[in-house]
Parts: structure tokens; sequence; C-alpha cells
């Protein structure tokens, strides 16, 4: 279970600290991300040259590899990143969109995942199941599975790399290959805004930033994700005003409400 003061003061540390994310993720998910990581507090850059990546991400308090839109150069400028910050003992959050879609892709993945070591991956349920078994398909970056479905592959991709791993869904899981912590708040709404859960790995970078235990970031950043959508829906008539509805309750929400409103 959430410890409620350790979820209040990692959300105070973010606004507090305002640390500097470095996203390498694709062009639908760059101005929701970023807009996202402004208003609580955090400080968003979207760097992807391979002439700067390495610096950047050294600067930065967290690098989030997101693999969206595939592109040659762009994978060399996540590998590049995800080595330096791996080898300064930095964050590296890994996103595995569309995993399962196409062998490139999945390929694609597992060169980051081997090369770069990243602290924590986050992805749908079909996704992670699809890292691990090769008959799993996504349906394009969407999920087919449900993500209770995708607990037991969380598990042995945690073991087997050593990362935390982050199943988003209806219901949120997050597991260190032990422990499995849940996370019930949300919308049904949500999956119907396009690169929500691309934000959901930069708010993960934006915690794991200001915590070092990387299990207990995820699981708070996934909890405010939910909560703020949750939140945001009761007054949304449809996803184009969730979309906004969701970055003002972000910028809006209080320690209090955090808490109030957290169901597991």
């Amino acid at each position: 279970m959430i410890n409620n003061e350790n979820f209040k003061a990692n959300f105070r540390a973010v606004k507090e600290k305002s640390p500097l994310v470095h996203n390498i993720t694709n062009y639908v998910a760059m101005n929701f991300s970023a807009n996202a990581l402004l208003a609580i507090g955090a400080s968003p850059v979207m760097s992807h040259a391979t002439e700067e990546v390495a610096e950047m991400a050294l600067m930065a308090g967290a690098l989030v590899i997101n693999i969206g839109t595939l592109d040659a150069e762009w994978i060399e400028s996540m590998i590049i990143a995800g080595k330096a910050k791996h080898d300064s003992e930095g964050v590296v959050i890994m996103d595995p969109v569309g995993v399962g879609a196409t062998v490139y892709r999945t390929k694609t993945a597992w060169r980051i995942i081997e090369e770069c070591h990243p602290n924590i991956i986050r992805g749908n349920a079909s996704e992670i199941m699809a890292l691990l078994n090769a008959d799993v398909k996504s349906k394009g970056v969407d999920s087919s599975c449900r993500s209770e479905d995708a607990v037991d592959s969380a598990l042995k991709l945690a073991n087997r790399t050593g990362a935390i791993v982050v199943i988003s869904g209806e219901i949120d899981y997050i597991t260190d290959g032990k422990r499995v912590e849940k996370i019930s708040n949300g919308s049904r709404m949500m999956p119907c805004v396009t690169a929500m859960g691309c934000t959901a790995s930069s708010m993960v970078g934006a915690f794991a930033a200001v915590n070092t235990n990387h299990f207990d970031a995820s699981v708070h950043a996934m909890a405010l994700m939910g909560i703020a959508g949750e939140i945001a829906s009761r007054n949304s008539a449809g996803p184009g005003s969730l979309l906004t509805n969701f970055i003002d309750t972000l910028y809006n929400i209080t320690e209090d409400t955090l808490v109030e409103t957290l169901r597991q």
C-alpha cells in the first residue's frame, strides 16, 4: 500500500526541485508530455540530435526513451543518450511503444534494454507481454489485452532486466519482480486521448528524478496520472476537453486531494 506521507513528499519534491526531464520521444507525444511536466513543476526538454543527446542526458535528472515514431537516426540517439545516462548511474525510463506490432520495433526495444539498461520500463499490457512473447501482437500502439493479463509477464521482465516494470491500463500495476502494487484510479476516456501513456512515462521520469526509490516513484507517478484523469473527467464532455482539463488538474491538484482520491 502507498504510504500517504511519502506520496505527498515525492509530489512536493517535484514542485520544489523542478527536475529536468530529458525526453527522446515521439512527435505525437512531445507537446502533451511537455505541458504535463510543466504543470507539475518539472522542466521538460525534448532533444534528439545525436550531437547533443549525451550531454543533455547527463544534465537531466532523468532520461525518458520512447520509441513511438521510430527512425534509424533517432534510435542511435536513444542508444547514445541511454548509455551515457546508465554509465553515469543516472535514471533511464523506457517506453516500448507498439512493441509486438513489427519485428523491427521489438528488436529495437530489446536493443535499448540490453545496451541502456533502463531502471524503469512502462508500457501497456500488450507491450509488456510482447517483450517476452513474440506471439503477442499489439494493435498498433494500443493494447489488445487487459492490464491484469500482463502481471505475470511484468514479473518475469522485471526479474530478467532488473527494471521496475509498470503496466498502465484500467488498473495500473507496478512490480519490481517480487512486490506488485496496483492503482485503480482513472477514467475510461483516458485511452481516447493520444499520448496519455507516453505522458505517464514522462511523469515517471519526473518522480524518479527526485526519488531514488524507483518502485515508489513509479507508483506515485502512476497514482497521480490516474487521480488527475479521474478528476478531470468529471467536467469533461469528451476526449478534447479531457486533455485540457487533465493539464489544468495536474497544475491545481493538492497533496490532500491526492491522498483523499487515491484508490488501490
